[in-house]
């Protein structure tokens, strides 16, 4: 039996960092929305009781460094799964990007199992699976647009927003999340209004939408990786009505209100990027 399931890219709209919990986390506050740009995931069974990974990047990891195989063997061992299972993960979203591409890759395999193997699962029970393994993985479970708080584990969703059409830039330079965390410094910089971009979404006032989009670890990335900032300018200077860092980085987003607009900042950036990519954002009805 084979399945195969989709794992978007994620962008955030907005992040914010309120404190640092006792546990080492930080309390968030986060709206993120899926694009259609998608790995996919494929599983088959397996006669013997291990799990076997395949993919198309040769420097991805195929052992427990993958996230994708913390899933298959946190599944296995819950659920005294006797048989094994292959794996393929057909890669398309830029690895280390602020895109999610591992966690939505974990979820898109929780998913692909929980039918493979017929657990019957719901969602909220795998997302609360998909907590043990890492942050994001709660809201890939769900995808399209919604409001995320604690440490990424509570996933509230948010129905009105457009699919408007979007830009992304990969910078070459990686930036490691723990790293931009370990930097912050919550008292020194500004924080987004996530609570009024929320309600400009609900409500559909997307001018109000793009005027609160905000990322809170953007002081922590531009300083290390200034491209950052000049790609912001300049997708603004192109037409997007609002550009951001997506997650700690490095990935810029552009949105724009249509097709014309965003393949100006697209035709128009392309030229000194190497990785860019036209996408609209998905939504519940797709």
């Amino acid at each position: 039996m084979e399945i195969i399931e989709k794992a978007p890219a994620k962008i955030n709209l907005g992040i914010d960092a309120l404190y640092q919990r006792e546990d080492g986390y930080y309390e968030l506050e986060m709206v993120m929305a899926s694009v259609d740009l998608s790995d996919h995931i494929t599983v088959f069974d397996f006669s013997e009781p291990k799990i076997k990974l395949k993919t198309n990047l040769s420097f991805l990891p195929l052992d427990s460094k993958n996230l994708v195989y913390k899933a298959a063997k946190l599944l296995m061992k819950r659920f005294t799964i006797s048989t094994g299972v292959s794996i393929e993960i057909d890669k398309r979203i830029p690895v280390a990007a602020g895109l999610a591409g591992g966690s939505s890759d974990c979820a898109a395999t929780l998913r692909a199992l929980n039918k493979l193997w017929k657990l019957n699962l719901t969602l909220e029970e795998l997302a609360e699976i998909g907590a043990e393994i890492g942050s994001d993985v709660p809201y890939c479970i769900y995808g399209n647009t919604a409001f995320v708080s604690g440490r990424g584990e509570i996933v509230e969703k948010i129905t009105n927003i457009k699919p408007f059409w979007t830009v992304l830039v990969k910078p070459p330079k990686n930036m490691p999340t723990l790293s931009v965390f370990q930097a912050l410094k919550l008292d020194d910089i500004s924080h987004p209004d996530i609570h009024a971009l929320r309600k400009a979404i609900n409500e559909q006032n997307f001018k109000q939408m793009f005027k609160n989009m905000g990322n809170v670890l953007e002081s922590v990335t531009i300083e290390r990786i200034p491209e950052i900032q000049k790609i912001k300018n300049t997708m603004l200077s192109l037409g997007a009505k609002a550009a951001l860092m997506s997650g700690s980085g490095p990935t810029v987003f552009g949105i724009c209100e249509n097709q014309v607009q965003a393949k100006r900042v697209f035709n128009g950036i392309k030229g000194f990027n190497s990785e860019v990519y036209l996408v609209r954002l998905l939504t519940r009805k797709e």
